[in-house]
């Protein structure tokens, strides 16, 4: 019986920063509360999440939880990474990564950024760095993404990830009044590595 490949020891704690192209994911602080509440506090931001808006008291709760998500112990830990454009220093956002199985080798990411600073690929940047971090780091086999299937900006940051449309769940949960459907992607640690390997050379015309 083929046996699982050796993944980083537990607890671990990512690099701090996590450095990407333009962006550092770090520990949320205390101080980070302003400016997420900027956007937990927005009702479009909300719309396809389980939780939101919140108001102040809501959003200090949410940051002390942020604050205390920074290593992974075991299965079912949570990291939450705040993401800051590096060369402003302007917190943008923060991402989400679970731990789902330990003996099955698997994960979830997770994202919510201000719209004021969509259009500039920071979601799928930051994403990116979740995957390479799982996969890279941790040696996993499989990371999935769950999202409201009405929320096709998100299907469509999944898909420039190279994450495939696995699974969609009609009418599966009651949010907001009314019966929605849940869509999951999915990567499998192969696919990671195919979409990293450089493009084979054309041959050479005679």
């Amino acid at each position: 019986m083929p046996t699982s490949p050796a993944h980083s020891p537990l607890p671990f704690t990512p690099p701090n920063p996590l450095r990407t192209a333009r962006l550092d994911l770090r520990p949320v602080t205390d101080d980070d509360f302003a400016a997420i509440h900027a956007y937990q506090r927005l009702p479009e931001v909300c719309r396809y999440l389980y939780w939101g808006p919140l108001d102040e008291a809501g959003s200090r709760d949410s940051v002390a939880k942020k604050t205390a998500r920074t290593t992974l112990r075991t299965e079912g830990d949570v990291l939450q990474l705040a993401v800051v454009v590096r060369e402003t220093g302007t917190l943008v956002g923060d991402v989400t990564f679970v731990w789902t199985s330990a003996a099955h080798r698997q994960a979830s990411i997770g994202y919510v950024f201000h719209p004021a600073h969509h259009g500039h690929g920071y979601a799928t940047e930051a994403s990116r760095a979740l995957l390479a971090l799982g996969f890279d780091h941790l040696r996993l086999h499989r990371i999935q993404a769950e999202l409201d299937g009405r929320n096709t900006a998100s299907a469509a940051l999944l898909e420039r990830l190279g994450m495939r449309r696995e699974a969609h769940h009609v009418e599966n949960e009651f949010l907001d009044g009314e019966w929605t459907d849940e869509v999951v992607y999915a990567m499998l640690a192969r696919e990671w590595e195919a979409l990293r390997a450089p493009a084979p050379e054309a041959a050479p015309r005679v």
